[in-house]
């Protein structure tokens, strides 16, 4: 079965592919925004995929074989974009194109200029649906929640170095949850106890430092969990790089859109966009973020927390 990305008919209405034109996907995942990119354009047109996640690469490339060398592939962490297409070649220069080829030379030590940027913040199925992540408790696998396993510090690693107050902040700020100092003493109590042994023991400890579960079909670690991942992959320092430099890479008359599914990254995009729109370069295409519609959250209910904002350069 295809992947189908969230809110698809959102991001190709704001970028509006065209012919000849050059994409960049900087949350590739499986495919599925570059692939509605890819074929809603001319077959001149390009695209550069990123994804820190090395296994969310390999099935990209599979899924996206048919397009060959109309995408390139990148692995790494969209925060360090500049470095990235540096490193890989593709932003040695400025693109010229070939005679009606699509085809693109690196002439000048110019940077690469985008028609359409888009960012997809959410985690993947396919990563949450794999127990070796740890990044989800409906299976036993173990505490990792890193979307990239080549680098960094696993969850548990984390738990054991930080102390309690670090821990509740974190739960607190990233997952919004308001029982956070509970948590925090129940998790470092069985840290110390050496009992965090799989991704259900961790779930487990977060349920019973909570009162009594109230109503409704959400899990009471959910939140703890969304705030861990946060943690380890450092996801709000990479938005926030993000923020500040995407603009260099879009061409005049360029669209980036962003998805959030959390409200402080919504915020952080928020209040991002319209910095850049008040310097009158900028003009923002969505004065408040669309959301999913009904059939879409009912066709996939993890889009239902998502918010689509987008930004376009102005020619000048």
């Amino acid at each position: 079965m295809r992947h189908i990305p969230v809110m698809r008919k959102e991001v190709l209405e704001l970028i509006d592919p065209r012919d000849e034109g050059l994409y960049l996907d900087l949350t590739l995942g499986a495919g599925g925004h570059a692939r509605a990119i890819l074929e809603s354009s001319g077959r001149g047109s390009r695209l550069i995929g990123i994804d820190r996640d090395p296994k969310a690469l390999e099935i990209a490339r599979e899924s996206l074989r048919e397009f060959g060398d109309r995408v390139t592939f990148v692995h790494g962490r969209f925060g360090e974009v500049r470095e990235l297409l540096t490193s890989s070649g593709v932003s040695a220069g400025n693109r010229e194109q070939g005679a009606g080829d699509g085809n693109y030379e690196l002439k000048s030590p110019l940077p690469l200029e985008f028609d359409g940027i888009v960012c997809d913040l959410g985690v993947s199925s396919m990563a949450l649906d794999d127990a070796d992540r740890g990044l989800s408790f409906q299976k036993p696998g173990p505490i990792d929640f890193r979307m990239d396993q080549s680098r960094g510090q696993t969850a548990l690693e984390i738990l054991k170095r930080i102390s309690e107050e670090e821990l509740a902040d974190a739960i607190y700020e990233y997952g919004e949850e308001r029982f956070s100092r509970r948590i925090a003493k129940s998790i470092k109590e069985a840290v110390a106890r050496n009992s965090l042994k799989s991704t259900t023991d961790l779930a487990e400890t977060i349920v019973r430092a909570m009162p009594r579960k109230g109503p409704g079909n959400i899990n009471p670690a959910t939140r703890t969990f969304q705030a861990l991942r946060i943690l380890v992959n450092d996801e709000m320092t990479e938005l926030r790089t993000l923020l500040q430099t995407f603009q260099d890479f879009l061409s005049p008359s360029g669209a980036c859109v962003i998805i959030s599914f959390h409200s402080l990254e919504d915020r952080e995009v928020k209040i991002r966009f319209k910095e850049l729109h008040q310097s009158r370069l900028f003009s923002i295409l969505t004065k408040k973020p669309l959301v999913p519609s009904k059939d879409e959250i009912k066709t996939n209910p993890r889009s239902r927390s998502a918010k689509l904002r987008g930004i376009r350069k102005l020619s000048q």
